[in-house]
């Protein structure tokens, strides 16, 4: 986490099949949360080969692997059911500049490849950036447009600043309120793109696409990503 200066430590792998393995052996679940902020490929691969038994999700990265449809076949028999995917904009240009590592070809791809396989895509999506305006959010609505049939759920935020972030050192940022111990920070949009016409963007043009409507209407207001997988396990 660059905000906060933590270093990722991976468990070894043959570590986590087996803590699995034995879990489920002990607790007969129906279903598997992986808490890890994103599975490695070679975690799921391990994870291919060594099937735990029952259905699970969780998050991941969009890596060149899931363009591979023999990979996405593997991990639905393995019992993945669903993938929390956070691609955050469907803009090139923002995505470079976030350094997020991700090449929109690819997850055209992936998104393909996951619905073929039967494993459904919770996509997050991230408005407000400061590389983002309007015309980039624009791009994004589009990006999710063309995808729709890909997309099992969507979840859409806008941008909190970190306080300690690289990102707040570069911008002018104010506190909330005097005395506020938030790890977030306000601060002004270099491209005037307001919390305020995010909004307004998100309820009077996104959402009301008729394409995308029908995606976030999968998700029933006081449900989360956790209740999605049960309606995936569900309907397949």
């Amino acid at each position: 986490e660059r905000a906060e200066g933590n270093p990722y430590i991976a468990i070894p792998i043959e570590e986590v099949v087996s803590d699995l393995l034995h879990l489920v052996d002990r607790q007969k679940p129906v279903l598997i949360h992986l808490l890890d902020n994103a599975i490695s490929p070679s975690l799921m691969k391990a994870i291919s080969e060594h099937p735990p038994g029952v259905a699970w999700y969780g998050f991941a990265r969009m890596t060149r692997h899931l363009a591979d449809p023999g990979f996405c076949l593997a991990l639905k028999r393995s019992g993945c059911v669903m993938l929390k995917l956070g691609l955050e904009s469907g803009d090139q240009r923002v995505l470079d500049s976030m350094q997020k590592g991700v090449n929109l070809e690819g997850v055209s791809s992936a998104l393909k490849n996951l619905k073929e396989a039967g494993i459904a895509a919770y996509i997050y999506l991230l408005f407000g950036t400061p590389q983002e305006g309007l015309i980039e959010a624009r791009r994004t609505l589009e990006f999710v447009v063309k995808h729709h049939d890909g997309i099992g759920f969507l979840n859409l935020a806008i941008f909190n600043m970190p306080i300690y972030g690289p990102e707040a050192k570069k911008m002018e940022t104010k506190t909330f309120y005097e005395g506020d111990l938030s790890l977030y920070t306000s601060f002004d949009h270099p491209k005037g793109w307001s919390r305020q016409l995010i909004r307004q963007f998100l309820d009077k043009e996104f959402k009301r696409h008729p394409a995308i409507a029908p995606i976030l209407k999968r998700d029933p207001p006081v449900f989360t990503s956790n209740h999605a997988p049960f309606f995936v396990i569900k309907e397949r």
